[in-house]
């Protein structure tokens, strides 16, 4: 894993290629970017911010969020997948808020994880861009491009999350997670587009395929097998069975 000089002149030149990297979701405090977040989860950015205009309307903070029952909240996230269990956390995220916090977020991780359906990414998230309190989200994202690059190396999030932060000073936390995910969007996705990377040169991915004469191909996902009890075509036709052979 390469050392805290590397790993900081490795952000300077990242956040030099994306120097617009910020959340993309949209809010104006911090229960807006927190109920927002929540809705993020296995959804785009861009899908969440067509659904939370109106819902902000409806529902302003924590107070109004916390009276309003399942079967009026599914049908307003529906299109951000997972709605059932984003409308149970969000109303008992927003029910926690008003019964132990006056209704306000709270500047606290440990506080803020004992809340229904927020874990350390969605806190480090409100921390670092509602609240003012360095935090360093990491997803995905920031997974793929940290090992890639070797500034990282664990696949537990929270390993990763301590790693980068040990490596930076804390108020470059959140600028250096939202630059990373931006990253792993635009350059080193999946499949990287190494020739676009500003980092290629102090990259342990590319050092490796250069080595081995080429751009390593992503593992490619095993092919699904059919559901248990179901043999296809073949057995619902008939065709294809092997013919019994009478005994002798």
């Amino acid at each position: 894993m390469k050392s805290a000089a590397e790993t900081q002149h490795i952000l300077d030149k990242l956040e030099s290629q994306h120097p617009d990297a910020d959340t993309e979701l949209h809010y104006s405090n911090a229960f807006e970017l927190l109920v927002a977040t929540i809705l993020s989860a296995q959804s785009t950015d861009q899908g969440v911010n067509i659904v939370t205009p109106e819902l902000f309307k409806r529902y302003p903070d924590a107070r109004t969020l916390s009276r309003v029952t399942p079967s009026e909240l599914e049908p307003q996230i529906h299109s951000t997948g997972f709605f059932r269990a984003k409308s149970r956390s969000l109303i008992g995220m927003a029910q926690a808020l008003v019964t132990n916090h006056g209704g306000q977020v709270p500047a606290d991780m440990e506080a803020l994880i004992r809340l229904p359906g927020v874990g350390r990414k969605t806190a480090n998230v409100v921390l670092g861009h509602a609240l003012g309190v360095p935090g360093l989200p990491v997803d995905r994202h920031v997974l793929r491009v940290s090992n890639r690059i070797g500034i990282a190396e664990s696949d537990a999030a929270e390993i990763v999350e301590q790693q980068l932060c040990a490596a930076l000073p804390r108020e470059r936390w959140t600028r250096a997670s939202d630059t990373l995910i931006l990253h792993g969007r635009r350059v080193c996705k999946p499949k990287p587009m190494c020739d676009a990377c500003a980092v290629q040169e102090a990259c342990t991915y590319f050092e490796q395929a250069t080595t081995r004469g080429g751009a390593p191909q992503p593992r490619r996902p095993k092919a699904k097998r059919p559901p248990k009890g179901s043999r296809g075509r073949r057995a619902r036709t008939g065709r294809g069975k092997p013919r019994r052979v009478a005994k002798k």
